[in-house]
């Protein structure tokens, strides 16, 4: 594995190691554009913005879009060129009084499932806590980021002597099954209260909610012989989402606006203030359009000129079960950036949007993968179709193979991730005129 791919894998892992919870993600983001000189733009104060300028603005701290605004950018020309990916991942989470007592001084935690999660892949691995909790202080509340750094849990199985069926039909019942152990009779409830309020750097009178997601303790890894593989939690959709921050920050196009959205709530149908169906991207697309003194007609014709690549990751061909990919339209790992299709339009690619993206990629020198469900399968749905729910453009559905997808430990191809980094550099810096699905100018890089 060459030197730029490793160090993409390593960089990619070091990344998700901070990012434990959409809140933590969003979080680590705004370090990195802070360092980078972008600009904060609360949603609630007036925005002052300027070409040549960087900036960001972020929604329950959990959802975050960033923003470039070339040199060259005119209210009559400008057009928006935006990648998208999302911050959260298959978990379980907290109910809000979530330990149970019980039986014989056990304390276990009730926790319900957030998204398609693999349940068997979180049981007898080392879990602990963290999310976001809000503190009463100065008369009002504040939010604080809690990670508890340390083995904390467990969600044990029963014995293969006790269950023989282990083996030929597991099927755990989340509410009896999936309680994650927390003391053996040693600690009570209000050690648990205790315990999350120290997280906070609070008392436990002064923690008055909490918002707290279990989280796999097992490092990332590069792994195997040839170094080929990448493992780790929240592969889906952290590698996309790392894949487009990197590029983002590195690209530069004086003749368009760059823009990153980062979506949290995709895993659970994006139908939330802060998902890919909320008025978030829609409404900054605005803003920036407003405050460069642009018409309502200039922003209907800018983003018409507009481009979305929607980043999420795809299933590449189980090595034990090939059958279950297409036959003609499959995907490997370690083969390069994936263009996802589907007629029932759970995809956003069209013939229009594939050549764009394609062919930007061919100029990169990305090689290009495509997929498409088997068509005996439902497949699952991102957050291209649905964020053109809001704001409606040319877009092309992407993302990287991995295998285990929504497991507590997923695996891709160690190479993937700084060939997404390539194809997003290209597309953010290469020249793109847009003559509706008729015709696209591409220029070279």
């Amino acid at each position: 594995m060459d030197h730029e791919a490793v160090a993409a894998s390593t960089a990619l892992l070091d990344f998700i190691a901070q990012c434990p919870t959409a809140f933590h993600t969003v979080a680590t983001m705004r370090r990195s554009l802070d360092e980078a000189g972008f600009t904060y733009l609360p949603e609630q104060a007036e925005w002052n913005i300027e070409p040549g300028g960087a900036y960001y603005t972020v929604r329950n701290s959990s959802s975050l879009v960033a923003f470039k605004i070339g040199l060259e950018v005119f209210p009559h020309t400008m057009s928006f060129r935006i990648a998208a990916a999302h911050s959260d991942a298959p978990a379980f989470k907290l109910k809000a009084n979530p330990v149970l007592e019980g039986p014989d001084g056990y304390l276990r935690l009730n926790v319900e499932a957030y998204g398609g999660t693999i349940d068997a892949s979180w049981f007898d691995r080392p879990l602990t806590i963290a999310g976001r909790v809000m503190v009463a202080r100065n008369g009002g509340v504040e939010s604080r980021l809690v990670y508890i750094d340390r083995d904390l849990l467990v969600i044990p199985h029963v014995a293969i002597h006790m269950d023989a069926s282990v083996n030929t039909g597991f099927a755990p019942n989340r509410r009896i099954d999936l309680c994650p152990l927390f003391s053996a009779g040693v600690l009570s409830t209000a050690d648990f209260d205790r315990m999350i309020a120290e997280a906070a750097g609070a008392r436990a009178d002064q923690v008055v909610a909490r918002e707290l997601f279990l989280v796999s303790r097992t490092p990332g890894s590069l792994w195997g012989q040839a170094g080929e593989f990448v493992s780790s939690a929240r592969l889906d959709d952290l590698q996309c989402a790392f894949a487009a921050h990197k590029a983002f920050c590195s690209a530069e196009n004086e003749s368009a606006i760059n823009v990153l959205a980062v979506f949290d709530n995709e895993e659970v149908g994006s139908n939330t203030k802060q998902g890919a169906l909320s008025t978030l991207l829609s409404d900054v697309l605005a803003r920036v359009n407003d405050k460069l003194d642009g018409s309502k007609e200039n922003l209907y014709q800018a983003i018409a000129r507009s481009f979305l690549v929607s980043c999420d990751n795809a299933h590449a061909v189980h090595p034990n079960h090939p059958e279950l990919a297409d036959e003609g339209n499959r995907v490997l790992l370690n083969r390069g950036i994936v263009v996802k299709e589907a007629a029932n339009q759970k995809y956003t690619t069209d013939a229009f949007s594939r050549a764009v993206f394609e062919e930007i990629c061919a100029r990169a020198q990305v090689p290009v993968q495509r997929f498409a469900n088997r068509s005996d399968k439902r497949g699952g749905s991102t957050l291209g179709n649905l964020s053109n729910m809001q704001v409606s453009m040319h877009a092309v559905d992407v993302g990287l193979p991995q295998l285990a997808m929504h497991s507590a430990w997923e695996t891709a191809g160690a190479a993937d991730t700084a060939w997404a980094i390539k194809a997003l550099e290209a597309f953010w810096r290469i020249p793109l005129a847009l003559d509706g699905a008729d015709r696209a100018t591409i220029g070279t890089l």
